[in-house]
């Protein structure tokens, strides 16, 4: 996976000198135990940091500062074991960078009824403490994920593990190139946008190259490298000639062999993670790239078809966000393309001309070679698969020309009744929540992309606070989704994020 940094969280206990030193020997001891308690647990995908409590206005903007610096500091988790007067970490909020959670707990889980005395009661103030902090957070209008719970807690040490993939979605958003083969679709609307805003708001740069001197990277790969990688295939894939003369199928697999070599070795050299093509404009490529996008995806590229930027950048950001995961379904791209409208069996086909990430694979994955009216190239070859059931989210990311919208749908992903057989392309099938009919006129009222960037191993709550730290609206599809509600969040988004 393209993830080269080895993120950390710091861990931050804010208290006062009211009570002296030896209660805050007993605030430094708690904290610790909860820091090492959270790294032991298994459950948070990025090493959590204890540092020394902090009490002065001073040292609360070191050491917000020194995160700012830390390039391996994802974001940091504030706690306030008793009261630490708010107002001595404004100066310190002001200039903090990063992502922040107010982690709203205390070290003791039950009041200790037959002991408890004031001594006690004024050493564990957390009940007031993030109530002050929380406070000065709020009216300094900043952003940020609070979490609510005893810290020993199942629940609340997964809530914290999923806030910080969301939050190292943050930080490498800024670090997101695209690669832009050609251009947008002609005539095509929802895969523009401004590439300038996007940059200011997500930190994005997406670069257009010719698609020749990419070609020109394609060509100088060697016959040994390129056979080797076909080897790769022929060994990891099933292979489906059907009837397809065996010499000349592998020809056709060599071109995108070599294909993925260059495009590879373009992306490395110039420092892009996501990359876009479009078939209208394939200059000296031989075949549209299929296989050879499929398995940059599987590695951790991001892809739009058509020019489609955002989607790639999206797919890319969301892959950073599962890095690591345990047990992951995949992350892709993915395109709407028919109904089945049949009662009580809705759902949506998703597919592509080529170019799904196998990632998403349930069961056998095979090389087809057919035949593809658009491109105006040889016969491409193509990783064919069905996707995994479960649930999951597809995401649209539209430039509406004054802001950014993020729309995301909570969607079901299930068999279809039958197979497919004349369809030479990897599928997914999925039924929007709350239900086709009021999924589908939600995702149209929102102005949703056909296009989306889909992930089984995501939340909304994560996608929603990526876009929260981003500034842009987030509106939701789901279980609870009403038209005439939706309808008039809508609404309510035009005026606050204008």
């Amino acid at each position: 996976m393209l993830l080269s940094k080895d993120y950390k969280f710091w861990f931050c206990t804010g208290s006062q000198d009211l009570y002296g030193d030896e209660c805050l020997a007993n605030v430094a001891e708690h904290s610790k135990k909860m820091v090492e308690a959270l790294n032991q647990s298994g459950l948070l995908p990025y090493e959590v940091i204890w540092k020394p409590t902090l009490i002065t206005n001073e040292l609360i903007r070191k050491t917000f500062n020194e995160a700012n610096a830390d390039d391996n500091c994802a974001g940091v988790i504030t706690w306030m074991h008793t009261f630490s007067p708010a107002k001595s970490w404004i100066l310190g909020l002001q200039e903090y960078r990063k992502p922040l959670l107010h982690l709203h707990t205390q070290f003791n889980e039950e009041l200790p009824y037959d002991t408890i005395d004031m001594d006690f009661m004024n050493e564990n103030q957390a009940a007031h403490g993030d109530r002050e902090y929380g406070h000065i957070v709020s009216r300094m209008r900043i952003e940020r994920k609070v979490v609510v719970g005893h810290w020993s807690d199942e629940i609340v040490q997964k809530k914290i593990a999923s806030w910080m993939r969301t939050a190292v979605g943050i930080m490498e958003s800024s670090h997101i190139r695209v690669m832009r083969v050609a251009d947008n679709m002609r005539n095509v609307a929802v895969t523009e946008g401004d590439k300038v805003e996007a940059q200011i708001k997500f930190g994005w740069e997406i670069d257009a190259y010719p698609v020749n001197e990419i070609a020109d990277c394609v060509a100088s790969v060697s016959v040994s490298d390129t056979n080797a990688l076909v080897d790769e295939y022929y060994e990891k894939y099933d292979i489906l000639l059907e009837g397809r003369d065996p010499e000349e199928f592998k020809k056709h697999v060599a071109v995108q062999a070599q294909i993925e070599l260059g495009f590879e070795r373009f992306l490395q050299e110039k420092n892009y993670q996501a990359i876009v093509t479009h078939f209208g404009d394939l200059g000296a490529l031989k075949q549209l790239p299929g296989l050879a996008i499929q398995r940059l995806e599987e590695k951790g590229y991001g892809f739009g078809a058509e020019g489609d930027w955002k989607v790639a950048a999206m797919v890319r950001l969301m892959k950073i966000m599962t890095a690591g995961m345990k047990d992951a379904k995949g992350t892709s791209m993915l395109e709407d393309y028919t109904y089945n409208m049949v009662k009580g069996k809705e759902g949506i086909l998703q597919a592509h001309m080529l170019e799904i990430c196998p990632s998403i694979a349930d069961g056998p994955i095979s090389i087809k070679c057919q035949p593809l009216s658009m491109g105006d190239r040889e016969d491409p070859t193509r990783l064919v698969f069905t996707a995994k059931e479960g649930h999951g989210i597809a995401t649209s990311l539209i430039d509406l020309g004054n802001r950014f919208r993020l729309i995301i749908n909570d969607v079901e992903c299930k068999k279809t009744e039958k197979d497919m057989p004349k369809l030479p392309v990897a599928t997914a099938y999925w039924t929007p929540e709350p239900d086709l009919y009021t999924g589908a006129e939600a995702w149209i009222l929102a102005g949703g992309a056909h296009h989306t960037a889909f992930s089984y191993d995501l939340t909304a709550d994560q996608m929603g606070d990526w876009a929260a730290a981003m500034g842009i609206e987030a509106v939701y599809i789901d279980k609870d989704t009403k038209i005439r509600d939706f309808k008039r969040d809508l609404m309510l988004g035009e005026v606050f994020y204008r």
